[in-house]
């Protein structure tokens, strides 16, 4: 195949948009394979027929149980601002918190209580808080589109009067949550003490002065009045029962109230949702838009950034990841499939489709492909958080960004290059369209991102750390020092300066086996100040320290 007819495969192959109404391209992801869900074990096991006996019986056993767990898939994960709470989503809709308990009986950061000499557990201990539904799913009747309840993401917001408040969002509708302990409410016992009754008994008092009496069928007292001429009493039943509902102070429990709905908004899968620095409004991207939205407005939201072209068969790339600056409350940074990052400023026009500023990668004269555009899409981009970096996540590396240095990445860690041998296969598998998420440490020397068999990686920034650890999401982890150059390579450009390490021998976990592309880790976070990271592999959630 010549240069030509490749190209031409490949814009041929961008433009098989559809799949429902969600767009797919070889630059965003390829249709979901979806499978029913099944309630009912007993029913669906009674039904089989065993024509070759028990084996068959167990392996369609087997098949059950794993349609049944793929709700439990963890699909997002968040700690907040503070770091002393931790929130997921799944593939069913819920979102469960987890809170730190190792410094909150003291107060304080943990580097704070160890500087004053409180006894502190060697590791940082967080425990269930609480769960809730936050999505359901739905059916577009107009469109004939079925939504998923599953989260995609969840951002936390600003805590106010001791309530905690987040933002989550699947496929088309994003929900506000408070969450905030109430006290609990109890009905008191029933009044039946004439001497302590007051009117019709609105007051609860014992019931021990009960005995002996007999009363009506609404609580009163059986008194000799005709049967067929019944008349209520001056003053009332003075033992009327009438339950009275108290609030104790000593117990409480954990209510999740959904405060706002954003809905209606987006034409095509929302993949991002960031809140920004104000505290007042936050972004939702979709494929082709990005909306501006404010918290306490829910009918209403604002579109800044539509690449949508008149004619669809013009379109060339898409959205795959938006995020606010975490200082700079008019800046905003979005990533596309073709490996550029755009940031824009708010105050120059309404609709932000000119950037303020582009980065990417020069592509190597030679290097094209057919795979080139599909493993240049970046799926995931963060902001360091002093806001002078964006650390960028395409399909074979990290890469960091200085938003004040536009000609290229000062530093390329490679993650995947030892699959590029195996592009054909991960293409026919879909693996290739998998979403990597990427995260930095709050102090900005360290960043991570995740791989197959539920592999993550961690390097160091400095352009002196040679730093390359890989760990295994297990309740046995492996940890193994990758060899690195001991030199960094330079670019051709004398302005920027790129790091390039972190390759791996061909396909090789860090037990020495062959990848296993079924198990893959996808969502990572790490703490926003301390050495901590909470990864999700399938429906378990792992944390470590170091």
């Amino acid at each position: 195949m010549n240069g030509g007819d490749e190209v031409l495969k490949l814009r041929m192959f961008h433009h098989s948009l559809w799949s429902g109404n969600s767009l797919r391209s070889s630059v965003n992801e390829p249709p979901v394979k979806k499978c029913k869900k099944i309630y009912n074990i007993k029913s669906y096991c009674i039904w089989i027929q065993n024509e070759d006996g028990e084996v068959e019986h167990i392996i369609k056993f087997l098949n059950l149980i794993v349609f049944l767990s793929a709700v439990d898939i963890i699909s997002a994960i968040e700690f907040d601002r503070s770091g002393d709470h931790l929130a997921t989503g799944d593939r069913g809709g819920r979102v469960v918190l987890f809170e730190r308990t190792d410094t909150k009986d003291h107060g304080g950061s943990r580097r704070d209580l160890e500087r004053m000499g409180y006894p502190i557990s060697r590791h940082p201990e967080f425990r269930y808080k609480t769960e809730f539904q936050s999505h359901e799913p739905e059916f577009d009747y107009l469109k004939s589109l079925e939504i998923e309840e599953k989260i995609n993401k969840i951002r936390w917001c600003q805590t106010t009067n001791g309530a905690l408040f987040l933002l989550s969002t699947n496929d088309k509708t994003i929900k506000y949550w408070k969450v905030q302990e109430k006290k609990v409410k109890k009905i008191s016992e029933m009044n039946v003490d004439p001497s302590k009754a007051i009117g019709n008994g609105s007051i609860a008092s014992s019931s021990n002065s009960s005995i002996g009496k007999q009363y009506l069928a609404n609580g009163g007292d059986k008194y000799d009045l005709p049967s067929n001429d019944f008349s209520i009493p001056p003053g009332g039943f003075p033992s009327l029962r009438l339950p009275v509902v108290v609030v104790t102070c000593d117990e409480t429990s954990l209510m999740a109230s959904c405060r706002r709905v954003y809905a209606h908004a987006h034409d095509y899968h929302i993949n991002s949702i960031s809140n920004n620095s104000d505290g007042e409004t936050f972004i939702s991207a979709d494929d082709l838009r990005i909306n501006l939205w404010n918290l306490e407005i829910s009918n209403q939201s604002f579109n800044i950034v539509d690449v949508k072209p008149a004619n669809m068969e013009d379109l060339t790339e898409v959205i795959t990841s938006a995020e606010f600056h975490p200082g700079h409350c008019n800046t905003l940074a979005y990533s596309s499939s073709k490996g550029s990052i755009r940031l824009i400023d708010l105050r120059q026009s309404a609709l932000c489709d000119s950037h303020a500023k582009l980065f990417e990668e020069p592509e190597a004269p030679g290097s094209r492909s057919f795979f080139t555009e599909i493993i240049a899409s970046i799926s995931d981009i963060k902001f360091a958080r002093d806001g002078r970096h964006i650390l960028s996540r395409d399909y074979m590396t990290l890469k960091l960004w200085d938003i004040n240095m536009d000609s290229g990445p000062v530093a390329t860690f490679q993650v995947h290059e030892h699959l590029r041998p195996k592009l054909c296969d991960l293409y026919e598998n879909d693996s290739i369209f998998d979403k990597f998420e990427c995260c930095l440490s709050g102090d900005g020397l360290r960043v991570a991102t995740g791989s197959y068999s539920n592999l993550f990686r961690v390097f160091g920034c400095n352009l002196e750390s040679t730093e390359a650890t890989t760990l295994e999401a297990s309740k046995n982890p492996m940890r193994r020092q990758v060899q690195t150059p001991s030199r960094p390579s330079r670019s051709l450009s004398s302005i920027t300066r790129v790091v390039r390490r972190g390759a791996e021998g061909p396909g090789v976990d860090a037990n020495g086996n062959s990848f296993d592309f079924s198990t893959k880790l996808l969502h990572l976070a790490w703490h926003p100040t301390e050495n901590s990271i909470a990864c999700a592999a399938a429906n378990s959630l792992y944390m470590y320290y170091a």
